[in-house]
């Protein structure tokens, strides 16, 4: 998932292991798009990538306009941001007893 993100221009990317602190999911994976344009096309990506490349379902939520669109595929829930909203929600801050796997600027 976080090659799919970086080879389609995403930013920032952050593989974060909270599965010692959160009870619904296991990994986050948080990514800024430059764009809303780039959100809906990460997402649309992701998506695809999720179902014929990892057998998974991915639950997509929000929309590119607000800033922020999630797509939760039961053990990786995945935020994409515009970079306003990314620090408004400061989810690193947020979850920050996770553990960083991965991180590119």
């Amino acid at each position: 998932m976080v090659t799919v993100l970086e080879e389609k221009k995403g930013e920032n990317i952050v593989l974060l292991d909270v599965s010692g602190v959160a009870s619904f999911t296991d990994y986050f994976i948080l990514c800024n798009g430059s764009s809303t344009r780039l959100l809906d096309a990460l997402a649309e990506t992701l998506e695809r990538a999720a179902r014929t490349e990892f057998s998974m379902h991915a639950r997509v939520e929000g929309h590119a306009d607000d800033g922020w669109m999630l797509l939760d595929m039961g053990d990786i829930v995945v935020h994409l941001f515009d970079p306003e909203q990314r620090r408004y929600y400061a989810l690193e801050e947020l979850w920050n007893t996770g553990r960083v796997i991965v991180k590119f600027q």
